[in-house]
């Protein structure tokens, strides 16, 4: 009985003194990385998808800014001073392409268009007759169809004369709000709806004059 106790004991601490055979390269921490790859080869591509990325932002950007650039809306900047006080040189303008597909412009309307006498210029200017109408200018004033037109947007009237001009169908008579220093229909003649670009629809800068525009009342 004895032997047999002890023999039980001798296999106990036989068992519990058994340890796994360990090599030296198993402790060898390099055996569990990850990625076996070259560190500069992994360098390399994080640089080429970070390049691919960059490329892919600045397509779907593009793809996004040209069409709105192109056919509804595009900036402006006021050169001159044919405009004040309404509209000062350097301010920056957000011009509404896409009104004029489908509406005709309307009297009061801040317009742009190219100047027929010379290719990639561009004015702004005050859309005052219309197709149809009979304008005149007499001693500053306007004249529509014979009535004065009421212009509570003019600081300062011209004192010149402009002899009759009936409006075709397709016709605009265009006038600076300053009258005395504009070039203007005085000049030009009637500008053509094809020549017109779009209508005058935000201010973006100055922060200070920061707004979009209505059409003036007329009695």
């Amino acid at each position: 009985m004895e032997n047999e106790k002890q023999d039980k004991e001798n296999d106990f601490a036989h068992f519990s003194r058994q340890e796994p055979e360990f090599e030296p390269d198993d402790l060898d921490l390099d055996n569990f990385s990850q990625n076996d790859e070259d560190p500069g080869l992994s360098f390399g591509k994080k640089i080429g998808l970070f390049i691919f990325e960059i490329i892919k932002v600045v397509l779907i950007s593009l793809a996004i800014i040209l069409p709105v650039r192109m056919f509804l809306i595009q900036p402006f900047y006021v050169e001159g001073a044919s405009m004040e006080p309404n509209f000062y040189e350097n301010e920056y303008l957000i011009i509404d392409e896409i009104s004029y597909r489908f509406n005709e412009p309307q009297r009061g309307e801040v317009i742009i268009f190219k100047n027929p006498r010379q290719r990639g210029s561009y004015f702004i200017k005050r859309v005052i007759g219309l197709p149809g109408e009979e304008v005149s200018l007499k001693e500053g004033r306007v004249y529509i169809d014979g009535q004065i037109l009421a212009e509570e947007y003019i600081s300062h009237f011209s004192t010149e004369d402009h002899p009759s001009v009936a409006l075709a169908d397709d016709q605009y008579f265009i006038l600076g709000d300053n009258r005395i220093n504009s070039f203007d229909s005085r000049q030009l003649g009637p500008i053509a709806k094809s020549n017109i670009i779009g209508r005058v629809w935000v201010r973006g800068w100055p922060f200070n004059r920061l707004g979009t525009f209505n059409l003036p009342q007329y009695p």
